[in-house]
Formats: C-alpha cells, sequence, structure tokens
C-alpha cells in the first residue's frame, strides 16, 4: 500500500505541471477565441460567405490576427508608423482614467518584453544590518526627482504569484548580482526551488 501512494504522488508531481500548463495555454487561448479570433472570424464570413462557422472561422481569425500584429509591428518600426503611434499617444494621454491604463500597461509590457527592458538588473536588497537580503530588480536608479537623492527603486517579485513590492532604498543596501535576469526571475517566482540545488 505504501509502494501504491508513493507511485501515486510521484506520478501527480510528473503530471500537474503539465497538466495545469496545458490547461493554462488552454484557457488563455480560449478567451483569445472568444473575444478575438471568432469576432475576425465573422467579419471574414461577412466578406466571404462560403466560410462556415465554426473552428475554420476561428482558426483563420486567429491567422488574420497573428498577421496584424506582424503587421503592426514592421509598419511601428517605419517613421510614418512612429508619427502615428505618438499621434495617438497623445490623444490617448489627454483622456483622465484612459491614460493611467495605457500607460501602466504600456510600461509594463515595455518593461517585460520591450527593447529597453527595465527588469536587467538583478540585485539583493541588505535589510536589518545585512542579516536578510531580498531578491528583486533595479527599476529607477535615481530617485532625485522624488526628492530621495542617493535612493533607488528596487522592484521584488512575489513567489507564486504575479505581483510584487517596491522598496525604496539606499544605494549602499544593493549588491549587484551577476546572474542573468531570466533565471533570477525564475528563482524568485518559483520561491528558490527552481534550477539545482
Amino acid at each position: 500500500m505504501q509502494r501504491l501512494l508513493r507511485f501515486f504522488f510521484q506520478g501527480l508531481l510528473i503530471l500537474l505541471p503539465f497538466v495545469l500548463t496545458a490547461y493554462l495555454v488552454y484557457l488563455i487561448f480560449t478567451v483569445l477565441n472568444e473575444t478575438l479570433f471568432s469576432a475576425i472570424g465573422s467579419l471574414l464570413r461577412m466578406v466571404v460567405p462560403a466560410l462556415e462557422a465554426g473552428w475554420i472561422a476561428d482558426l483563420a481569425g486567429g491567422l488574420l490576427t497573428l498577421a496584424a500584429i506582424i503587421v503592426t509591428g514592421m509598419f511601428a518600426s517605419l517613421y510614418l508608423g512612429q508619427f502615428f503611434l505618438s499621434l495617438l499617444d497623445k490623444i490617448l494621454a489627454r483622456i483622465p482614467l484612459v491614460k493611467l491604463v495605457y500607460h501602466s500597461l504600456q510600461d509594463l509590457f515595455n518593461a517585460l518584453l520591450g527593447e529597453n527592458k527595465r527588469f536587467n538588473q538583478p540585485v539583493a536588497v541588505s535589510l536589518m544590518g545585512g542579516e536578510v537580503q531580498l531578491l528583486g530588480f533595479i527599476t529607477r536608479e535615481d530617485m532625485t526627482e522624488f526628492g530621495l537623492p542617493g535612493k533607488v527603486a528596487v522592484y521584488l517579485p512575489q513567489s507564486y504569484n504575479f505581483a510584487g513590492n517596491l522598496l525604496v532604498v539606499d544605494k549602499d543596501k544593493i549588491q549587484q548580482l551577476d546572474v542573468p535576469a531570466s533565471k533570477m526571475t525564475t528563482f524568485i517566482v518559483s520561491g528558490g526551488i527552481t534550477g539545482k540545488p
């Protein structure tokens, strides 16, 4: 019986990450399919009446969405595209609630995915006389703008969560770490258990 339980938990440890990952990918695809892909598929059916409703129309909508994203990226790299995007940015910056949401999301995606990634300086922050260290990323090296000269902003992601905290600490309380940012992120988010012990 004990051996059977051991096999059960061993199988659970192998299957759970795989099943949860597959489920999350399925959820993301379902949300995209119900919102974006099916809407574009419906528009395609209006243009091409021979296209029947169902997974073929949704697949065509998904492919068209991917093509639109790539074309937008290409357009944004051109001078004319940059002009239109800056114009759109100025318009959105004048709408009070939209400005807050749009700029917050824009900054987040640029920090994570853009060419000027912000989470690229892994550090350890010393607290309580150096007895405790927190791992994070420097997001701003100069806080003089906020009346805090000699301080830096450090973002501390939380383990098993898509949240974090922002600390403002003295520059002498941080220690630059020579580790890739992606490895540091994985280490923090997994609670320190990812990778070889």
